[in-house]
């Protein structure tokens, strides 16, 4: 009997992440505010969006319950998402190191990268850490502050092509593959081959990971896979064909909002489907998620090049002149690439007890050529995320709750950030 009723308690609780969400009322809500939508819903392929809202309300236990409401969400219409993908390889990171279960192995290990294939770089040096040094520690910071590219590369590399894809199925993200670099025309048979990298602490050498090969082939056919009508190739010549993307990286929003949900509340998931972080591994990543980027040390960043809002897309618009109000956190990762605008994101009122979960996904190229630079990211896909995430967070506002969240763990002291 014991048995049987641990089984029935498994199936129910993954069977409530299974539930279809609502797909009305985020489709009224945004029709009731054509004074800031009617762009997008007037526009043929209303600029691509897809949204995922998820309510959470809290028990007598503080344990969160959780509804969630669509818009247009659609895990065979492909979208490319950019930096998104850096969440789930940090992640993987992190889960790497303690698997590996070596002594004097830790994120702040000295990580020296190598190359052994074509096109690959080495790094000996990161000039924005606080010891000159590269480590998985301080690339994290800046793939979470910044979203910086090379970071996840090298993340990507540590990690490996084949083990990032087996643990992306492992936490049943079935709609997602990472399958190459980004911002370096990884292509081909170089997503393939990831670096030899060895660990030092101090001058002594604590881990050595060979150079890998993934034979493995992830194939995903979806719609829009080939868009537009034109691009530039890698030396801006214009090619008069559409923009083939479908050997990029997948990773649909629902598969998206899975990730960062198991990230915020581990306990709301089976053990076996929970991450192999430590509490310190997670404090560490809701710091630096939710950290602004003028607020760090090292890495250092300075306006007029970074702002508070630099990678805070869904409710500041990712604005350099955002008004930043001191209650309210967001904890999140973006992307942005090809005219899309992601961002998956948690947003927290300490003052008025909000906490919800917002993904959404928007697209502008009015002249159909890719690999340009010229989107309408400024003036179509931003106004529109920062519109939705006041809307859904003025609805939060108002929404009745009959016990107001403990959010005491998603609060830290900014001013010690280094």
């Amino acid at each position: 009997m014991k048995p049987y009723i641990t089984f029935l308690l498994l199936v129910i609780a993954i069977s409530s992440f299974a539930q279809q969400p609502d797909t009305v009322f985020l489709k009224e809500l945004l029709q009731s505010h054509p004074e800031l939508f009617s762009k997008i819903l007037s526009h043929p392929t209303q600029n691509e969006v897809q949204i995922l809202y998820t309510q959470i309300d809290r028990d007598k236990n503080n344990t969160p319950h959780f509804k969630s409401y669509s818009y247009r969400l659609n895990a065979k219409h492909y979208f490319y998402p950019a930096s998104t993908v850096k969440l789930p390889t940090a992640i993987f990171a992190l889960e790497k190191l303690h698997e590996l279960h070596v002594k004097g192995l830790t994120t702040r290990s000295t990580m020296i990268t190598d190359s052994a294939f074509a096109k690959q770089t080495r790094v000996k040096t990161d000039t924005s850490s606080a010891n000159g040094l590269p480590s998985i520690e301080n690339y994290i910071k800046k793939i979470l502050l910044v979203s910086d590219n090379d970071a996840f590369n090298r993340l990507y590399e540590f990690v490996g092509r084949e083990e990032i894809n087996r643990k992306l199925k492992k936490y049943q993200l079935y709609h997602t593959r990472i399958v190459g670099r980004l911002a370096v025309g990884d292509a081909g048979e170089n997503t393939r081959h990831t670096n030899p990298i060895t660990f030092y602490d101090g001058n002594q050498v604590v881990y050595r990971k060979k150079a890998l090969y993934d034979s493995l082939n992830y194939p995903m056919r979806l719609d829009n896979m080939i868009m537009g009508k034109a691009y530039l190739d890698s030396s801006d010549r214009l090619v008069n064909k559409p923009f083939n993307l479908s050997e990029k990286n997948v990773y649909s929003i629902a598969d998206q909002q899975l990730v960062l949900k198991r990230l915020l509340f581990p306990q709301s998931f089976p053990t076996n489907q929970r991450y192999n972080l430590t509490s310190a591994d997670y404090a560490f990543i809701y710091r630096y998620m939710s950290t602004f980027p003028t607020e760090n040390i090292k890495p250092t960043y300075n306006r007029p090049d970074y702002f508070p809002a630099y990678c805070k897309f869904l409710y500041y618009g990712g604005d350099s002149s955002a008004v930043i109000e001191p209650n309210i956190r967001i904890f999140n990762k973006v992307g942005d690439s090809y005219g899309y605008d992601i961002d998956n994101a948690y947003i927290v009122d300490f003052k008025n007890h909000v906490e919800f979960l917002l993904t959404a996904v928007v697209q502008s190229n009015e002249d159909g050529v890719y690999n340009d630079n010229k989107y309408e990211y400024a003036t179509i896909c931003l106004p529109f995320l920062k519109n939705l995430g006041h809307v859904i967070y003025q609805n939060e506002l108002k929404r009745p709750k009959k016990h107001l969240p403990n959010l005491t763990q998603f609060q830290f002291n900014y001013s010690q950030t280094k």
